[in-house]
């Protein structure tokens, strides 16, 4: 028979206790230093198919740089041919969730997506964030599914609104929002500009559907008006690409970028996510969360 290896002096000893075993052998590993790593929070829904909702918000957090945690408002069942179910959370599992990373985690930044009901955003509205808060204010899936209650777009207005950030509405949502038309450029301002008077400190309407040869977003932010354009990539595969747009300016957030910078890089990014799809999925596919951040950053 093979020799049994040497003893190293602790095989007796943790031959049935596994615990302070593995205590001993990597006391060493556990005591080095852990770096600093910025981080973000998305409070959204979840997509099990993995291209929209809180999933794609991680992996573009982690494809930033940025570790990313999660708090679940809804769980749907979905894939890229659709949306058959949506259940929202309790809004106090939802705040528990919230309150738990919040209280460990400590995030440097933090969105909102689709939150679903009216309770669980009066919940989430009522918590006192440290940090930047991006508010995307989800209220249908790419495939015309519903996934905000009609009663909850009042208190939205009235309660999360108000202490944002950052708002970043497509133009169905600013329309939903302000009452008015979003057709044009000039209607995406005036939404804008609309949106910020509820309490808001920035608006970014996404305006990326129009057609032409740039996608443009129009910025209110410090009393001004500013576009953001980039090509225009006609593609259907865009599940999950407001949800990623919006992660990735938390991201830039969650880095300590000036807003601004933090939209330009999200911008350039999404651009090419958008160009470059992955083949997954026979409907509306997603966006390519592996698009590189580099070129997005103006890097080689």
């Amino acid at each position: 028979m093979p020799e049994k290896p040497a003893s190293d002096g602790l095989d007796s000893a943790c031959a049935h206790r596994l615990s302070p075993c593995t205590h001993a052998r990597y006391a060493a590993v556990m005591t080095v230093a852990r770096r600093p790593l910025a981080r973000a929070l998305t409070i959204a829904g979840s997509d099990p198919s993995g291209g929209a909702g809180l999933q794609a918000d991680l992996k573009t957090f982690h494809q930033h740089g940025v570790y990313g945690a999660a708090a679940v408002t809804l769980v749907t069942v979905q894939n890229t041919v659709g949306v058959t179910r949506v259940e929202p959370l309790q809004p106090d599992l939802v705040r528990a969730q919230v309150d738990a990373v919040l209280f460990d985690v400590e995030p440097s930044a933090v969105k909102t997506g689709a939150l679903g009901s009216a309770a669980v955003i009066e919940a989430v509205a009522a918590i006192a964030f440290a940090a930047p808060l991006v508010v995307d204010p989800v209220m249908i899936s790419k495939h015309g599914h519903s996934l905000m209650a009609p009663e909850a777009r009042a208190v939205l207005v009235a309660k999360l609104v108000p202490v944002a950030a950052l708002v970043t509405p497509n133009a169905h949502e600013a329309a939903a929002i302000t009452g008015a038309p979003v057709e044009t450029l000039a209607d995406a301002e005036s939404a804008a500009k609309a949106i910020a008077a509820l309490g808001a400190r920035a608006v970014l309407v996404k305006m990326g559907h129009l057609a032409g040869p740039e996608a443009i977003d129009v910025l209110f932010h410090a009393g001004r008006v500013r576009h953001f354009a980039a090509p225009h990539v006609a593609s259907r595969h865009v599940h999950g690409s407001g949800c990623s747009y919006s992660a990735a300016i938390t991201a830039g957030l969650a880095r300590g970028l000036p807003l601004e910078d933090a939209i330009a890089n999200a911008k350039a990014w999404m651009s090419l996510a958008i160009a470059t799809p992955p083949a997954v999925g026979g409907g509306i596919g997603p966006v390519d969360h592996f698009a590189s951040t580099s070129i997005a950053s103006g890097g080689a």
